[in-house]
């Protein structure tokens, strides 16, 4: 069983190991353009997830006697816009803020109070021998305060977010509205950019190009970021996060 220093020194060495592994694979496609990965069966993948989400009730298909179609098919003249768990719909977001702000406060406030003992049963003139400085009944207690403080606030904010994403329908409410969720990940070189929203929408505000806007989304939940090298870069690190929480000052 390695000693304490030993088991300190192989954890400190394992991200260096695997940085070199890294390293040497990257080393090896020096004069060589980057390799294609391979056609494969993607179900057969180690990192393969089956996908569950929610569906809707299966209806027995209904046929009619003398008609070219089938009940629920989707016809030229059927409504195309989603109405049913599993359906999708697009999601057009489109958010143009400018807000500016300011604020200043000012507050300053002042008080005094002045009391006398002309009389203490008796004990104002035992007073006057007990205190080392001697007891003036006309000047028993003055208390005084003085209280200012001033604060200023400024917000200058601009924002421009123009996406579009597919979402689905995960739940139908049993006013007729609709709850969406969507998702959307893309990632370029060693960078991921993800959008989510959800929410919850009506059936007659979708468009007839299945189509909805963001601003008609009741309890709209939309994010917007990502994570990887670059991001990491424009975050500061974790002790330095650390340290602005904790410190006083």
């Amino acid at each position: 069983m390695p000693t304490r220093p030993a088991t300190i020194a192989l954890a400190a060495l394992f991200p260096v190991l695997l940085s070199g592994c890294n390293a040497l694979d990257r080393v090896s496609d020096i004069g060589s353009p980057p390799s294609l990965s391979h056609i494969e069966n993607p179900v057969a993948r180690a990192d393969y997830r089956p996908v569950s989400l929610p569906m809707p009730r299966a209806e027995p298909a209904a046929r009619q006697a003398n008609s070219l179609w089938r009940a629920g098919a989707r016809a030229f003249f059927k409504d195309q816009r989603a109405s049913r768990i599993g359906d999708i719909l697009t999601v057009d977001i489109t958010i143009e803020d400018e807000a500016t702000i300011d604020n200043e406060t000012t507050r300053t406030r002042a008080g005094s109070e002045d009391a006398d003992v002309t009389a203490l049963l008796g004990f104002e003139g035992t007073l006057a021998k007990v205190l080392p400085q001697g007891f003036t009944p006309s000047n028993a207690a003055s208390v005084g305060s003085n209280s200012t403080h001033t604060g200023t606030g400024s917000v200058n904010r601009s924002e421009t977010i123009k996406l579009k994403v597919a979402a689905i329908v995960s739940q139908l409410l049993p006013n007729g509205n609709m709850v969406i969720t969507g998702s959307q990940e893309v990632r370029v070189n060693f960078e991921m950019r993800m959008l989510t929203i959800t929410g919850v929408i009506r059936p007659e505000d979708i468009s007839a190009t299945n189509t909805i806007m963001h601003s008609q989304i009741a309890e709209a939940r939309i994010a917007y970021g990502g994570r990887g090298q670059i991001t990491d870069m424009q975050q500061p690190r974790y002790g330095q996060q650390l340290f602005d929480i904790i410190f006083p000052l």
